[in-house]
C-alpha cells in the first residue's frame, strides 16, 4: 500500500471510530433521555391519578357532609347532592381502578429493581386504598339512604363507620403517596445513575477511539521514519564516498520507488567514477608522456644551439681565413715573386675552407633534420593535448550530467552536487591548461617553422659558398701553374674572395638568426615542460578525487 492511501485508509479508520464514537454517544444520550422521560411521566402521571383520587375523596366528604348538615337540621338531602357525590365517586372509582392498572403496567417494565418493587409496595397500597374506598362508597350509599328514608339513627351509625372508612383511606392514600415518593427518588437514582453509566462509557469509548488514534499514527509514522532513517544512512554512506551499498527497491509505495531511483542514480554514479578514473589515469599517462617528449625535446634543442654555436665559431674562422686570403692577394698584386708560395697557402686555405663548409653543411642538415623532428613532436603533443581536451570536454559534461541528477534528488543530493561542482571545476582547469599548451605549441611550431626555412636557406647558401670555394680553389691551382702570365689573375682571384667573404658573412646572419630560433625553442621548450608538469599535478588531483569514491 502507498503512504498515500496508508495515510488516507488511517485517517478514514479513525473518522469511521470517531463516526461510531458520535452515533454511540447519541444512542446513550437517547437511552438516558427516554429513561428520564418514561421515569418523569410515569411518576408525574401517578402523582396526578393519586392527587386526583385523594381530591375525589374530598369532595364526596364534602358533599356528603353538606347533605348530613342538610338532614341534622330538618331538611332532606338534595337529588342534586346525591348526584354531585356519585359523579365524583365514580370518577375517583375510575382514577383508583386505572392507578392500579398503571401500577400493574409500570411493574411489569420498570427501570429497574428497585422501582419494580416499588411499584409492586404501591400496587398493595392502592389495593388497601381501593378496599378503603369500597367501604366508604357503600357506607355512603347507606346514609344517603337513610337520608331519603329519614331515618337519623342509621343515619348517624353510618356516619361513625364513614369518618373511620375515610380515615382507613386517607391512611392508604398516605402510604401510597410515601410509596410514590420512593418511586420518585428511586427514579431520580436511576436517571443518575443511566447518565453516570452513559458518561462512562462514553469516555471509555473516547478513551479507545484515542488509543486507536495514536495507535494507527504511531503505525503510519514507523512505516515511513523507519525507511526514511535507511534512506538517510544510505545517503550518508554516499557522501562518503562509498558507491557500493544500495537501500530499499523492493517496497510497493513511494518510499521503495525512491529507493529504486536512488539505486539508479548511485549505479550511474558508480559508471561515472569508473569513466573518470579511467580518463585521469589516461590522463596522468599522456601528462607523463609529454613532459618525457618535452625533455627529450629540450636536450635535442641544447644540443641543436650547442651545434649552431660550433658552426657559428667556425663561419668565423672562415671568415678570418678569408680575411687573411684577400690580404695575402693584395701582396700577390704587390708582389709577384710572392705569388707563387701566397697562392700554395691559398690553396691550403681554400681546402680548409671547402670541409669547413661541406662541415656547415653537414651540421646544418643536422640541425633541419633535429627540426623536422621537433616539429613532429609538436604535431604529436597537439594530439595528446587534443585528446587532453576532449577528456575534459568529457568530463565537464559528465559534471554537468551529476549536477542535474543532483538537483532532481534534492536535498538528498547536495553531496553529489558539491562533487560534480568539483569535477566540472577540475575539468575546467584542465581545458584551461591546454589551451595555454596549445598556444605554447603554436609558438613553437612557428619558431621551428622559421628555424626550417632559415636552416634551408643556409644550406642553400652554405651550398653556393661551396661552389665558390671550389671555383676559387680552381683559380688558385690554375693561378699557382700560372702566376707569371697574368697580373689581373690575382686580381679575380681577390673579388673571387670578396665574394666569399661576402657570403660567410651571410651565412654567419643565418646562423646567428638559428642561433636566435634554438635559443627561443629552448625557452617554449621550458615553458612546455612547466605547463607538462602542471598538466600531471592536475591529473594527479584528479585521480585523488576520483579514487575516493568506490564503485
Amino acid at each position: 500500500m502507498s503512504i498515500s492511501n496508508r495515510v488516507l485508509a488511517g485517517f478514514a479508520a479513525v473518522t469511521l471510530l470517531l463516526a461510531l464514537l458520535g452515533a454511540y454517544t447519541l444512542i446513550q444520550v437517547a437511552a438516558v433521555r427516554n429513561t428520564v422521560d418514561r421515569i418523569v411521566e410515569r411518576d408525574v402521571g401517578a402523582v396526578v391519578q393519586v392527587d386526583e383520587i385523594g381530591d375525589g375523596e374530598a369532595e364526596m366528604r364534602d358533599v356528603r357532609l353538606a347533605a348530613l348538615i342538610r338532614f341534622i337540621d330538618g331538611g332532606v338531602a338534595s337529588a342534586e347532592q346525591r348526584g354531585i357525590w356519585d359523579t365524583r365517586a365514580q370518577a375517583t372509582a375510575a382514577a383508583l381502578g386505572e392507578l392500579r392498572s398503571t401500577v400493574a403496567r409500570y411493574e411489569e417494565n420498570a427501570v429497574n429493581a428497585d422501582r419494580a418493587a416499588l411499584w409492586r409496595r404501591m400496587a398493595t397500597s392502592a389495593a388497601d386504598a381501593q378496599r378503603m374506598f369500597d367501604m366508604l362508597r357503600a357506607n355512603s350509599v347507606a346514609q344517603f339512604e337513610a337520608f331519603e328514608a329519614r331515618d337519623r339513627a342509621a343515619v348517624m351509625a353510618r356516619n361513625a363507620a364513614i369518618d373511620r372508612n375515610h380515615a382507613d383511606l386517607s391512611v392508604a392514600l398516605r402510604a401510597v403517596r410515601g410509596t410514590l415518593d420512593e418511586v420518585l427518588k428511586a427514579g431520580q437514582q436511576a436517571v443518575a445513575d443511566t447518565y453516570a453509566v452513559t458518561r462512562w462509557s462514553i469516555i471509555a469509548g473516547l478513551a479507545l477511539a484515542i488509543a486507536i488514534s495514536i495507535a494507527v499514527a504511531w503505525a503510519i509514522r514507523r512505516s515511513i521514519s523507519e525507511p526514511m532513517g535507511e534512506f538517510m544512512g544510505f545517503v550518508g554512506r554516499i557522501g562518503q564516498g562509498d558507491l557500493t551499498v544500495t537501500t530499499l527497491g523492493a517496497r510497493k509505495d513511494e518510499l521503495g520507488q525512491l529507493g529504486t531511483t536512488l539505486n539508479a542514480m548511485v549505479a550511474g554514479l558508480r559508471q561515472i567514477a569508473a569513466q573518470n578514473r579511467l580518463a585521469t589515469e589516461n590522463l596522468n599517462a599522456a601528462a607523463t608522456e609529454i613532459r618525457a617528449s618535452t625533455q627529450e625535446q629540450a636536450a635535442s634543442v641544447e644540443e641543436q644551439l650547442a651545434a649552431v654555436q660550433e658552426t657559428a665559431a667556425t663561419v668565423d674562422e672562415i671568415s678570418h681565413s678569408g680575411a687573411q686570403i684577400s690580404r695575402r692577394a693584395q701582396e700577390v698584386i704587390a708582389a709577384a715573386q710572392a705569388t707563387a708560395e701566397t697562392s700554395q697557402n691559398g690553396i691550403i686555405a681554400v681546402s680548409d675552407t671547402a670541409r669547413a663548409m661541406d662541415a656547415i653543411r653537414e651540421q646544418a642538415e643536422a640541425v633541419a633534420t633535429n627540426i623536422v623532428a621537433l616539429s613532429e613532436k609538436t604535431q604529436a603533443i597537439g594530439d595528446i593535448i587534443a585528446t587532453v581536451n576532449d577528456v575534459s570536454e568529457r568530463s565537464h559534461l559528465l559534471a554537468l550530467n551529476a549536477s542535474i541528477e543532483a538537483a532532481a534528488a534534492g536535498e538528498n543530493g547536495r553531496s553529489f552536487a558539491v562533487v560534480a561542482s568539483e569535477m566540472k571545476s577540475l575539468a575546467d582547469q584542465a581545458k584551461s591548461a591546454t589551451r595555454n599548451v596549445r598556444s605554447i605549441l603554436g609558438d613553437i611550431q612557428r619558431g621551428i617553422n622559421a628555424s626550417v626555412m632559415l636552416t634551408e636557406e643556409a644550406v642553400k647558401r652554405v651550398g653556393a659558398g661551396k661552389q665558390r670555394i671550389d671555383a676559387s680553389q680552381s683559380a688558385i691551382e690554375e693561378l699557382a701553374g700560372r702566376v707569371q702570365e697574368s697580373v689581373q689573375t690575382f686580381q679575380q682571384i681577390v673579388a673571387s674572395t670578396n665574394q666569399q667573404q661576402i657570403g660567410i658573412e651571410q651565412v654567419t646572419i643565418a646562423l646567428q638568426n638559428i642561433r636566435q630560433a634554438s635559443q627561443q625553442t629552448a625557452a617554449s621548450t621550458r615553458q612546455l615542460d612547466q605547463a607538462a608538469g602542471d598538466l600531471t599535478k592536475l591529473s594527479g588531483t584528479m585521480v585523488s578525487l576520483t579514487e575516493r569514491y568506490q564503485g
